[in-house]
C-alpha cells in the first residue's frame, strides 16, 4: 500500500509475513510487477489525460508519468542510468577525498612504521640472532669440514708428490750412477792410458838407447870408412907421385936439381903461410855460417810465434766484432746479448701462452731475470754459470715440446740452441740454508745476485749449486782459501774476478777476459770494445809488418848464409889445393940419388896396400850401410813409439776434461740427489705433520658437530664464514641493546602500527577497487547505454507495427512518430481508407474512434511490454458497440495468445456478449446503495486487532 505509513506482507492464510517495504519491493521486482505503470493499470482518468493532451512531448511522457517511457520499463533504464552515473560522480569525488585521505594516512603510517619496525625489527633481531647462532655452530662446523678436505686434498696432493718425489729420487740416482759410470770409464781409459804410456816409457827409453847406440855404432863406422877411404886416396896419390917420381928420376939422373930444390922449399914456405891465412878466412867464415844459421832460426822462430799472435789476435778481433755487434744490439734491445733471434722467441712465446699452448709461460733466458749486486763479480758469475744465462725454464715435458718446435723457427739445423731446463715452477724460493756456503768476508753466487723469479733461482740451484760456489775477487786469496786450508763448510769450489776456477786440488784459468751479458754499463763496454778493437786492429797491422821486415831479414841473410857457405867451400878447396902443392913439392925434395928400384919396390907394396885398404873399405862400407839400415829401424821404432806416446798424451788431454766435467757433472747429481733428499725429508715431514693435523681435525669436528646438534638438532645450510657471523652476532647484540634503551611499550607501538596500518591500507584497497570500479563502468555504462539505445529503436519499431496492425482492424489507418531526443510521439489516426482520407489528430476523433485508438495504442504497448498482469478500467465507455465489440475481441485474442499474463478489464458495460470459456472469469460488483454517505472504513490499528484474532 504506496502511500501509507506501513507495509504489510501476508501469507495465502493471511499471517504477516513481513512489514518491511524493501522486501516489498523486493518481490514486485521479483514478479517484474510495477504498480505505477500505465501500460498495467491504466486508470480511467490517466487514459483521458492522454487522449486529451495537446503537446505531442506529453504523449512520449503524459504530465511526467512518463506514459511510453513507463510502459516499456525505458524509464527506468534511463533512470537507472542516470543514477549510475551520478553515483559515479559521487564515486569520484569520494576516490580524490580518499587520496588526500589517503596521502595523510600514509604519511602517519609510515611514522608508526618507523617505530613499528624498530621494535618489529627487535625481535626480528632476536630472531635472527638465535638463526645467527644456530649457523654459527654449523659455520664452524663447516669451516673445519673444509679445513679437513682441504688438509685431506693436500695429503693426497703430498702423496702424489712424494710419488713424483721418489720417482725424481730414482731418476736422479740413475743420473747419478749413470754419471759416476761415465766418470769410472773416462777414469778406466785415462788410466789405461796412463798405464799403456807408462808402460810403453822403458820401451821408449830403451829404443832412444838403441837409436842413441846404433848412431854412435853408425858414425864410428862412418869414421873408419872415411879414415880408410882417405887413406886410400892418399895412398892413390902417393902411388901416383910414386910413379911420376921414377919417371922424372929415370929423366933426370945426370941433371942437376939444387936451384929447384931451393925453389920447391921457398914455395912450400909461400904455400903454408897462405894456407894458414885461408885457415883463418875458413874460422872466420864458419863463425859467420853459424851466426847467419843462428840468426835465421831465431827470425824463423819469431815469425812463427809472430804469425800464431797474429791468428790469435784476428781470433779475438773477430771475437770482439761480433761481441761488439751483439753489444751495439743490446743497446736497444738488452734481450739481443743473448742471441740476436731472442727477443722474436720471447714474442713467439708470448703469443703461444696467450693461445694456450703453455701450461705456464716459459722463463728465460736465465740471463735476463737476474741483476749484479757488484759488477766486479760480472765475469766471474758468467764463468760459474757459463750456458746456463741462455737457458730456459719450463714446467714439464708438454712446455718443452712446445718451445723446442718454437726454437726450430729460429735455430736453424746444426747451430746451438738455447739449453730448456724442466722443473716444477714453485713459488717460493728452495730453503738452502742448511746446505748454503758461508764465510764471512766472501758471498756465494747466490748471495751475489738479486732474483725475483723463484723458479729462476730454484733452477740455478739445481743445476748450479749456487748457494754452494764462493765469489773471491782476489786470486791468491782464492788460492789461499781454497787450497792452502780446508775450503768453509758446503763449499766445493770458488770463482776469482778474472773467471778463473779454483778447486780444492785444481786451479782453472778463465779463457774470457770480460763478462758478454751481465755487464751493466753497455756504453762504456761499447767503447772499450772499440778501443780493443782499433788497438787489435794496430796490432795486426803491425805484427804483419814486423812479419814482413822478418821475412825480409830471413831472406837476406839466407842469400848471406848462401854466399858465407860458398865462400867456405872456395876456402876448403883452396887449402886442399894448397896442401897438395906442399905436399908435391916436398915429395919432389927427397933426394933423387933414391933409388929407382926402391921406389919401384915402395910403389909396389903402396899398391899392395892400395888393395888391401880398397878391400877393407868396402867390408866398412858395407859394415856402415848395415849399420845405417839397423839405425833407420832404430830410429823408426823410436819416432812410432814416440808418435804413439804423443798420440796417448793427445787422447789423455780430452780425456782429463772430459773428467773434470764428468767430475762436476757427478758433483751436480751428488747436489741433486741430496737436494731432493732434503726435499723429500722436508715433504714427509711436512706430510706427517698434515695427518696428525688432520687426526686432530676430526676430533674437533667430532665435537663441535656435537655441540651443534645440542644448539641445533637439524642442519642448517650455511653460505657465511664462522667470521662473518661472529661479527654480525655481536653487531646485533650492540644493535638490540641499543633497541632495549631507546624504545618505550612493545606492544602499544606494535598496536597503533597495525592499527594506521589497516586503515592505511583499507582505504588504499577501497580507492584502488573504486578505480577500477570507475574505469570498468564507464566501460559497461558506454556499452549499455549503446544497448539501451538499440533496444529503444528496436521497442519503437516493435510498437510501430502493432499499432499499424491493430488499427488495420478496422480499416483505419495510422502513423506514430517517436522523437527520443525531444522526447515526443505523434500519433495520428484516419477512420476509414487512408488512400482516400488525410491522416487527423486524435483531438479531431470521435469518442469511439478516440477510444478504439486508444486501445490499439495500449495494445501495441503490451505486446512490448513486460507485465506479469494487464489492468484496464472503463476501457470502453466512450465507445459504441462496433468498436466495443472489436476492441474486445482484440483484447481476448491478444489474452488468448499470452495465457502466462493475467489480465483484468474493469467496465461499467455489460459482458454477457463475451464467449464462455474456462479461462475467462468475470466478476460483477453489486451495484451501490443509493442513500449511503459514509464508507464503511474502520481503524487501521482495529483492522489489525481483528486480524490478530
Amino acid at each position: 500500500m504506496d502511500g501509507s505509513r506501513s507495509y504489510k506482507l501476508k501469507s495465502g492464510k493471511g499471517a504477516v509475513v513481513s512489514q518491511r517495504k524493501e522486501e516489498l519491493v523486493a518481490v514486485l521486482d521479483h514478479f517484474n510487477i510495477q504498480v505505477d505503470n500505465p501500460v498495467s493499470v491504466l486508470t480511467q482518468e490517466m487514459s483521458k489525460q492522454f487522449l486529451q493532451s495537446k503537446n505531442e512531448g506529453d504523449k512520449y511522457k503524459v504530465r511526467g508519468a512518463k506514459f511510453f517511457m513507463k510502459a516499456t520499463q525505458l524509464e527506468q533504464m534511463k533512470e537507472d542510468y542516470s543514477y549510475i552515473m551520478e553515483t559515479k560522480e559521487r564515486t569520484k569525488e569520494q576516490i580524490n577525498q580518499g587520496e588526500e585521505r589517503l596521502t595523510e594516512l600514509k604519511r602517519q603510517c609510515l611514522e608508526k612504521e618507523e617505530r613499528f619496525q624498530s621494535i618489529a625489527g627487535l625481535s626480528t633481531m632476536k630472531t635472527n640472532l638465535e638463526y645467527l647462532k644456530h649457523e654459527m655452530a654449523w659455520a664452524v662446523v663447516n669451516e673445519i669440514e673444509k679445513q679437513l678436505n682441504a688438509i685431506r686434498d693436500n695429503i693426497k696432493i703430498g702423496e702424489d708428490r712424494a710419488a713424483r718425489l721418489d720417482r725424481k729420487m730414482e731418476e736422479q740416482q740413475v743420473r747419478l750412477n749413470e754419471a759416476e759410470n761415465k766418470y769410472k770409464d773416462i777414469q778406466d781409459k785415462l788410466e789405461k792410458i796412463s798405464q799403456e804410456t807408462n808402460a810403453r816409457a822403458p820401451e821408449c827409453m830403451a829404443l832412444k838407447a838403441d837409436v842413441t847406440a846404433k848412431k854412435r855404432a853408425y858414425n864410428e863406422a862412418e869414421v873408419l870408412y872415411n879414415r880408410s877411404l882417405n887413406e886410400y886416396k892418399a895412398l892413390k896419390k902417393d902411388d901416383e907421385q910414386l910413379c911420376k917420381r921414377i919417371e922424372e928420376l929415370k929423366k933426370s939422373t945426370d941433371q942437376s936439381l939444387e936451384p929447384e930444390r931451393l925453389e920447391r922449399q921457398k914455395k912450400i914456405s909461400w904455400l903454408k903461410e897462405r894456407i894458414k891465412a885461408l885457415h883463418d878466412q875458413e874460422n872466420s867464415v864458419n863463425q859467420e855460417i853459424e851466426q847467419f844459421q843462428q840468426a835465421i832460426e831465431k827470425d824463423k822462430e819469431e815469425y812463427a810465434r809472430i804469425k800464431r799472435e797474429e791468428l790469435d789476435v784476428k781470433h779475438t778481433l773477430n771475437y770482439n766484432q761480433i761481441q761488439l755487434k751483439e753489444l751495439k744490439d743490446s743497446k736497444t734491445d738488452r734481450l739481443k746479448r743473448f742471441g740476436p733471434h731472442v727477443p722474436a722467441l720471447l714474442e713467439a712465446i708470448d703469443d703461444a701462452y696467450r693461445r694456450g699452448h703453455f701450461t705456464y709461460k716459459p722463463v728465460g733466458p736465465l740471463g735476463a731475470c737476474i741483476h749484479l749486486r757488484d759488477p766486479e763479480h760480472a765475469l766471474a758469475i758468467e764463468s760459474c754459470l757459463k750456458g746456463l744465462l741462455q737457458a730456459y725454464c719450463c714446467h714439464n715435458h708438454a712446455d718443452e715440446r712446445v718451445l723446442q718446435t718454437l726454437m726450430k723457427r729460429f735455430y736453424s739445423p746444426g747451430t746451438s740452441r738455447p739449453q730448456i731446463l724442466v722443473s716444477e715452477f714453485r713459488n717460493e724460493m728452495y730453503d738452502v740454508r742448511h746446505r748454503a756456503a758461508y764465510h764471512p768476508e766472501f758471498p756465494t753466487v747466490l748471495t751475489a745476485l738479486e732474483i725475483d723469479n723463484a723458479v729462476v733461482a730454484n733452477s740455478l740451484i739445481d743445476m748450479r749449486g749456487i748457494e754452494t760456489v764462493l765469489l773471491i775477487k782476489n786470486n791468491s786469496v782464492a788460492r789461499a782459501v781454497m787450497q792452502s786450508q780446508k775450503p768453509p763448510k758446503n763449499c766445493r769450489e770458488a770463482f776469482t774476478a778474472d773467471g778463473d776456477q779454483v778447486f780444492a786440488g785444481r786451479y782453472y784459468s778463465s779463457e774470457n777476459t770480460r763478462p758478454k751479458f751481465l755487464t751493466r754499463d753497455v756504453d762504456s763496454e761499447i767503447s772499450d770494445l772499440e778501443n780493443e778493437v782499433e788497438n787489435k786492429k794496430a796490432q795486426i797491422v803491425n805484427l804483419q809488418q814486423h812479419l814482413s821486415a822478418l821475412e825480409k831479414d830471413i831472406k837476406r841473410n839466407e842469400e848471406f848464409l848462401r854466399r858465407c857457405q860458398l865462400h867456405y867451400k872456395e876456402l876448403k878447396m883452396k887449402i886442399r889445393k894448397n896442401t897438395s902443392e906442399i905436399r908435391e913439392l916436398e915429395n919432389i925434395e927427397e933426394h933423387q940419388s933414391v933409388d929407382i928400384a926402391t921406389l919401384e919396390d915402395e910403389a909396389q907394396e903402396n899398391k899392395s896396400k892400395m888393395k888391401m885398404v880398397e878391400k877393407n873399405m868396402e867390408q866398412q862400407k858395407e859394415n856402415m850401410e848395415y849399420l845405417k839400415s839397423l839405425k833407420i829401424v832404430a830410429e823408426n821404432k823410436y819416432e812410432a813409439i814416440k808418435l804413439k806416446i804423443n798420440q796417448l798424451s793427445e787422447l789423455a788431454d780430452p780425456l782429463k776434461d772430459e773428467l773434470n766435467l764428468a767430475d762436476s757433472e757427478v758433483d751436480n747429481q751428488k747436489r741433486g740427489k741430496r737436494h731432493y733428499e732434503d726435499k723429500q725429508k722436508e715433504h714427509l715431514d711436512t706430510l706427517n705433520k698434515k695427518k696428525r693435523e688432520l687426526d686432530m681435525k676430526e676430533k674437533e669436528l667430532e665435537e663441535k658437530t656435537s655441540q651443534a646438534r645440542q644448539i641445533c638438532p637439524e642442519r642448517i645450510e650455511v653460505k657465511k664464514s664462522a667470521s662473518i657471523l661472529d661479527k654480525e652476532i655481536n653487531r646485533l647484540r650492540q644493535k638490540i641493546q641499543a633497541e632495549h634503551a631507546s624504545h618505550g611499550d612493545r606492544e602499544e607501538i606494535m598496536r597503533q602500527y597495525q592499527e594506521a596500518r589497516e586503515t592505511y591500507l583499507d582505504l588504499d584497497n577501497k580507492v584502488r577497487t573504486l578505480r577500477r570500479f570507475i574505469k570498468l563502468l564507464e566501460e559497461i555504462m558506454t556499452h549499455r547505454y549503446k544497448t539501451y539505445q538499440q533496444f529503444r529503436r528496436c521497442l519503437t519499431l516493435r510498437c510501430k507495427l502493432y499499432f499499424d496492425n491493430l488499427l488495420s482492424q478496422r480499416a483505419y489507418c495510422g502513423k506514430m512518430n517517436f522523437d527520443h531526443k525531444n522526447e515526443t510521439l505523434t500519433i495520428s489516426v484516419q477512420p476509414g481508407e487512408g488512400n482516400k482520407a488525410a491522416f487527423n489528430d486524435m483531438r479531431a476523433l470521435s469518442g469511439g474512434e478516440r477510444s478504439f485508438s486508444t486501445v490499439c495504442f495500449i495494445l501495441s504497448l503490451w505486446s512490448i511490454a513486460e507485465s506479469p498482469f494487464r489492468c484496464l478500467d472503463e476501457f470502453d465507455v466512450y465507445m459504441d458497440m462496433v468498436n466495443r465489440r472489436i476492441a474486445m475481441d482484440m483484447i481476448l485474442k491478444m489474452a488468448d495468445s499470452q495465457r502466462f499474463r493475467q489480465f483484468i478489464l474493469l467496465t461499467p458495460q455489460s459482458m454477457s456478449s463475451l464467449p464462455s470459456s474456462k479461462l475467462i472469469r468475470i466478476l460483477r460488483m453489486s451495484d451501490p446503495e443509493r442513500g449511503q454517505t459514509t464508507l464503511p472504513f474502520r481503524p487501521v490499528t482495529q483492522g489489525e486487532e481483528d486480524d490478530q484474532s
